[in-house]
């Protein structure tokens, strides 16, 4: 490896697509084509659609819905290319049509809309938000501030305030416990989802959130890498998609075994590593997954439980396993790292209609492993 510390402290990311024999031009060019074949692309590959003059959406092509999950990963993949355009385009549909005024849950955003902007529901996500947040500040520091709402910095705090204050004036809840700094799977219960958690953002969140709540969000990405730590098996390393705070599995709605939500775990175990060194753990756990699947193919991809046992039911989202799986690399130093980047770098982008989550998962691989998934500071 060639960081001995993470990349906010160096400067410097891993491309790992270049590490491993691929040239500097088909690396930019591979970049390049994801991004056109989401943003551009013909109705096969795309997920991406302007509306109107100023305004775009992310659709979920499975549910042909508008998500948080889906508007905050567009965002944040539009800061790390450099188009400010489809940022704002996003963020402008999802400020109007998805931030909530009223109600118990008013200061967030309905996770689910229709194509024009009709709520779904009246309740919230909280990947959306903490994604939402770390894009928006990312914004401001590229970028700089506009008018409201493209006030990106501004908008940023008040969102990171009100998703561990909401409730203390008897009115909703937070999407944090306040006890033990674990965000929740959606802030009316109170268990998580292990693939929500996200220590590297949080770790930037304590040095920009207003400062009054910058040491939650030191706790909290403390809180977070134990967590991690608890709800992965510790032989195979798979998480499952929802855990009770003790990161036993919570099954009591199907969703403790490892499945759709579950994958992103490898993607962000990844990422802390490369950006902060977060745990040398996250070594481990990204070897223990890549193994895991090293004897199978993406058309075996299965349901399983933690400790491994497969389920008749195949993976919705291969690509997007196999992606997150590849990103694990900028941790992992054991035998499969180069293969599970070699998968990725010869699997096309995904087609038809479940395109949309398995293609937002490849895009971040591709950015990450060729080191453009980058910490954007704020500019001297």
């Amino acid at each position: 490896m060639t960081n001995l510390r993470g990349s906010f402290h160096t400067g410097q990311y891993r491309n790992l697509f270049k590490e491993y024999g691929y040239s500097e031009q088909e690396i930019n060019e591979r970049v390049k084509q994801t991004w056109e074949a989401l943003f551009e692309g013909d109705e096969d590959t795309r997920i991406y659609y302007d509306a109107g003059d100023d305004m775009g959406y992310f659709m979920d092509t499975g549910n042909n819905d508008v998500r948080t999950e889906g508007q905050s990963y567009a965002m944040m993949v539009a800061v790390q290319m450099n188009r400010k355009d489809i940022f704002d385009r996003v963020w402008r549909w999802t400020h109007k049509y998805m931030f909530m005024t009223e109600g118990a849950n008013a200061g967030y955003f309905a996770w689910s809309c229709q194509l024009d902007g009709t709520k779904n529901a009246y309740g919230p996500a909280p990947d959306g938000e903490e994604y939402f947040a770390l894009a928006l500040l990312f914004a401001s520091h590229r970028w700089g501030d506009g008018e409201a709402p493209l006030d990106y910095s501004v908008q940023a705090r008040e969102l990171l305030r009100v998703i561990i204050h909401k409730g203390e004036d008897g009115i909703g809840h937070p999407m944090w416990n306040p006890d033990n700094k674990l965000i929740k799977f959606i802030p009316n219960c109170e268990y998580s989802d292990p693939s929500y958690h996200l220590p590297h953002y949080y770790e930037l969140f304590a040095l920009w959130a207003y400062p009054e709540d910058r040491p939650f969000w030191k706790d909290a990405a403390r809180a977070s890498r134990e967590y991690l730590k608890i709800s992965c098996h510790p032989v195979t390393g798979l998480a499952p998609e929802y855990a009770h705070y003790d990161g036993t599995p919570n099954n009591e709605r199907g969703f403790g075994h490892f499945f759709s939500d579950s994958y992103r775990v490898a993607a962000n175990v990844g990422l802390d590593y490369e950006w902060f060194r977060g745990d040398e753990w996250e070594i481990e756990e990204a070897n223990k997954i890549q193994a895991f699947f090293a004897d199978k193919t993406p058309d075996d991809y299965r349901r399983y439980t933690i400790a491994g046992e497969p389920f008749e039911e195949k993976s919705l989202h291969p690509v997007g396993l196999l992606a997150t799986n590849a990103m694990a690399s900028l941790a992992a130093n054991g035998p499969h790292a180069k293969a599970s980047v070699e998968l990725f770098w010869n699997t096309p982008v995904r087609t038809g209609g479940r395109r949309y989550y398995d293609n937002c998962l490849y895009m971040f691989s591709m950015l990450a492993l060729s080191g453009n998934y980058r910490i954007w500071m704020p500019q001297a």
